[in-house]
C-alpha cells in the first residue's frame, strides 16, 4: 500500500478520535462502547498503517542497528499496548496517542512526496522532450514510424515546428533550432548541412534533413537523464556524518525516554500514565526524520536546477569538491578560445583588404584559408575570379585579379617590396599579440594586413573576471608557445600561465598545483581527461553530441565559459543548504526533547505525544521547503 493510501486509511479511522478528544471534555462526549471502540480503531491503523515502521524497526533490531522507524515503533507500541493493559483494567486509555502519532507521520511523508515530486520534476520534464515518432525515408518514400524504430544512418526529414527525433548531422538544408530545452541557451541556434543536431531540440523554421548518429539510451538527451537520475540518488559524503550521528543519536534517545520515565515517576512522583506519556514524547520528538531528508532532497533541487541550466552535476560527492576549490584551471584550446583560427584585425581598407585576400584565398588549401573566407562571407564580400594562381610553400599565394597581380601571405612574400612604416608598426603591434599577421598586396605593394588567431570567447572575459571576484587564482595550461599563450592569457585576465605542455603532462601539473590549491580543473572532457581525472573537481567542456559526460565531475553543455561561474555558484549553495539543513534538524531534535520530557512545565510549556507527532512530521516538511527554495536562490 502507498504512503498516501496508508495515511487516508488512518486518517479515516482515527477521525472520530481526535473528535472525541475535543468534545469529550467539553460536552462530555466520547465513542460508544469506550474503549473498546478506540482499540478495534487503533488495532486496523497499527496493522495496516503502522506495520511498515514496525517491520523496519524490526529488521534494523536483529542487525544490531536503529534508525527514525525504531523510535515511531517503540512509542506508539508502547501507547498501544500499555492502554490495552489499561483498558482490561479499566484504567485511562491512549489508544488517539498511537492513532494520531502515525496519522501526523504519515501526512508529514505524504507532504515530502509531493515536495520531492516537486524537486525531482526535472527527470519528468526531460522524458516528456523525447519525440515520439520520425519521418524517415524508406525506400525513396518518407514514411511516419515510431522513435524505437528509427536505425543509425537513417535520412530523417524534419518540418517546422518538429521535434528531432535523435542525434545526427545535417546532410540537406538549414534552419534554426531551439535547444533551451537542453542547454539553457534562449536564443536559436543556426544549422546548416555539416552540422550536428541534438534529440528533442526544437526546429524554428527550415525544413532539413539529417542523418542519425545516436540513438536510443546514446543519444545526449538518454545520457543527460541517466547523470541526473545518478546524481538525485547518490549520495553527499556529509551524508555519512549524518548516518554516523542517527546511529548514536537513536538508542541516545531511548536511554533518555527511560531516564525521563524513571525521573517523573520515581523522583517526581507522578503518576504512571504521566510519566508515560512524558517519555513516549520524547521518543516521537525524537524521531530524526528530517535528518535523513536533509541531505538527499536539496541533492534533488539542486542537481535537477542544473540540468535544466545545462549544467550536469555528476555525483553529490561533486557538491563538496566544489566547496573547497581555490584555484581553477583551464586548457587553452577550446576552453578559453573558440578552438579555431579566426580573423581579429583588418588592417587597410577593409573591403579591398578582404577582396582581394577571400578571391585568392578561395581556391587556397592552407588552414587559415578558411578563417579568411568565413569573415569576407559574414561581410557579404564579393568574391571575383583570378588567373595564373599559384601557391609557394611556407610563403603565400598570388595570381592575377582585375589584371593586377595580388598576392597573400607572409613576410616572404614581399621580395623586395618594403611595408610603409605605419603597416609595419601594426605588423609588429599585432605580433607582439601572439597573432599570425598575412600581407595582402596589388602591383608589388601592401595595401593591407590581416591578423588571425584562435580567439578567446567572448563569455572568457566575464567568466575569469567573476571567479578572480571569488578570490580564486586563475592558471591556464596549455602546448602553445609562451608567448601565445601569455598574450591570451593577458586578453582574459588569467593570473598565471603554464605552456608547452604535452596533454600527457597535464596531469603532472595539475597534481603539483594540489600541493598549494585545491583545483578545479576544465577542459574539453576528452584530451584532457587525465587532468580532469587527477584534479579536485574536473569541470568538462562539451556542446551537442560530443558531449563527454564520462570524463568530469561536471559537463557544460553549452560549451559557455561562464558556466563554470554558475557550477561552482550552484554547488556551494547546494552543499550550504544540506548543512543549513542538517543544522536546523539538530537543532530541532534538541530543543524538543527536553521540551517534550518537561523540563519546561514550569513555564506551562509542554507537548504531549499527539503534538510531538505533528511536530516532528511538520519539521520534516520545512527541510523540504528549505530544499525547494534552492530552486529560487541566486546564482553568480
Amino acid at each position: 500500500m502507498s504512503t498516501k493510501n496508508r495515511f487516508i486509511f488512518s486518517l479515516i479511522l482515527s477521525l472520530s478520535m481526535l473528535i472525541e478528544m475535543i468534545t469529550k471534555p467539553l460536552f462530555n462526549i466520547g465513542l460508544p462502547w469506550h474503549p473498546w471502540s478506540m482499540f478495534v480503531l487503533t488495532s486496523g491503523i497499527m496493522a495496516v498503517s503502522a506495520w511498515p515502521f514496525i517491520k523496519s524497526a524490526w529488521a534494523a533490531f536483529l542487525n544490531h542497528h536503529a534508525n527514525m522507524d525504531t523510535l515511531i515503533a517503540i512509542g506508539t507500541g508502547v501507547a498501544y499496548i500499555y492502554s490495552i493493559y489499561a483498558a482490561f483494567n479499566h484504567q485511562p486509555v491512549f489508544f488517539e496517542v498511537a492513532a494520531l502519532v502515525i496519522t501526523f507521520i504519515l501526512l508529514g511523508q505524504v507532504l515530502e512526496e509531493a515536495a520531492k515530486g516537486k524537486a525531482s520534476g526535472a527527470i519528468e520534464k526531460l522524458l516528456e522532450l523525447q519525440s515520439k515518432d520520425a519521418e524517415v525515408l524508406k525506400k525513396d518514400i518518407w514514411v511516419k514510424i515510431p522513435l524505437s524504430e528509427v536505425s543509425i544512418n537513417d535520412l530523417i526529414r524534419v518540418r517546422p515546428g518538429q521535434k528531432v527525433a535523435v542525434d545526427g548531422v545535417i546532410t540537406e538544408g538549414d534552419s534554426a533550432l531551439d535547444e533551451s530545452m537542453l542547454t539553457g541557451e534562449s536564443m536559436p541556434v543556426l544549422k546548416k548541412v555539416g552540422d550536428s543536431v541534438i534529440g528533442s531540440t526544437i526546429n524554428k523554421n527550415g525544413t532539413f534533413i539529417f542523418k542519425a548518429t545516436k540513438i536510443g539510451e546514446d543519444t545526449l538527451l538518454s545520457q543527460i537523464i541517466k547523470l541526473v537520475k545518478h546524481a538525485q540518488t547518490s549520495r553527499a559524503p556529509i551524508q555519512k556524518l549524518a548516518d554516523k550521528i542517527s546511529n548514536v543519536f537513536v538508542p541516545t534517545v531511548l536511554i533518555i525516554s527511560i531516564i525521563t520515565f524513571v525521573v517523573w515517576y520515581v523522583f517526581l512522583n507522578a503518576s504512571l500514565i504521566t510519566a508515560l506519556l512524558y517519555a513516549i514524547a520524547v521518543i516521537i520528538i525524537a524521531c530524526p526524520c528530517a535528518l535523513g531528508l536533509a541531505t538527499p532532497t536539496a541533492l534533488m533541487v539542486g542537481v535537477g536546477r542544473g540540468a535544466k541550466m545545462g549544467i550536469l552535476i555528476k555525483s553529490g560527492e561533486v557538491l563538496e569538491a566544489a566547496n573547497d576549490i581555490t584555484a581553477v584551471v583551464f586548457d587553452k584550446t577550446g576552453t578559453v578560445t573558440i578552438g579555431k583560427p579566426v580573423v581579429t584585425d583588418i588592417i587597410g581598407d577593409e573591403k579591398q583588404v578582404l577582396e582581394v585576400a577571400a578571391s585568392l584565398e578561395n581556391v587556397s588549401e592552407h588552414p587559415l584559408s578558411l578563417a579568411i573566407l568565413d569573415y569576407a562571407k559574414k561581410l557579404s564580400i564579393e568574391i571575383k575570379s583570378i588567373s595564373d594562381f599559384t601557391a609557394t610553400q611556407g610563403e603565400g599565394v598570388s595570381a592575377i585579379l582585375n589584371n593586377q597581380k595580388a598576392f597573400v601571405g607572409n613576410s616572404k612574400m614581399l621580395n623586395n617590396i618594403r611595408l610603409d612604416e605605419n603597416l609595419t608598426k601594426e605588423m609588429q603591434r599585432l605580433q607582439d599579440e601572439a597573432k599570425t599577421v598575412v600581407i595582402v598586396g596589388l602591383n608589388n605593394q601592401a595595401i593591407g594586413l590581416i591578423a588571425i588567431q584562435d580567439a578567446p570567447k567572448e563569455t572568457s572575459f566575464k567568466a575569469i573576471e567573476k571567479l578572480k571576484s571569488k578570490g580564486l587564482r586563475t592558471i591556464m595550461i596549455t602546448g602553445d608557445n609562451q608567448r601565445v599563450a601569455e598574450a591570451i592569457a593577458k586578453r582574459v585576465g588569467i593570473d598565471e600561465v603554464i605552456a608547452e605542455v604535452s596533454p600527457k603532462d597535464k596531469s603532472e601539473h595539475v597534481k603539483s598545483l594540489q600541493q598549494q590549491y585545491k583545483v578545479a580543473f576544465v577542459g574539453d572532457g576528452i584530451n584532457d581527461a587525465p587532468a580532469l581525472a587527477t584534479s579536485n573537481l574536473g569541470i568538462a567542456m562539451g556542446s551537442g553530441t560530443d558531449i563527454a559526460i564520462e570524463s568530469g565531475d561536471i559537463v557544460l553543455v553549452k560549451n559557455n565559459l561562464e558556466d563554470v561561474v554558475t557550477a561552482l555558484s550552484l554547488s556551494q549553495k547546494t552543499f550550504n543548504r544540506i548543512k543549513l539543513n542538517l543544522f536546523f534538524a539538530f537543532i530541532y531534535n534538541t530543543l524538543g526533547i527536553p521540551i517534550a520530557a518537561g523540563v519546561f512545565i514550569s513555564f506551562g510549556i509542554i507537548l504531549n505525544p499527539e503534538l510531538a507527532g505533528l511536530a516532528m512530521a511538520l519539521s520534516s516538511v520545512s527541510v523540504v521547503t528549505s530544499s525547494l527554495l534552492l530552486n529560487k536562490s541566486k546564482l553568480d
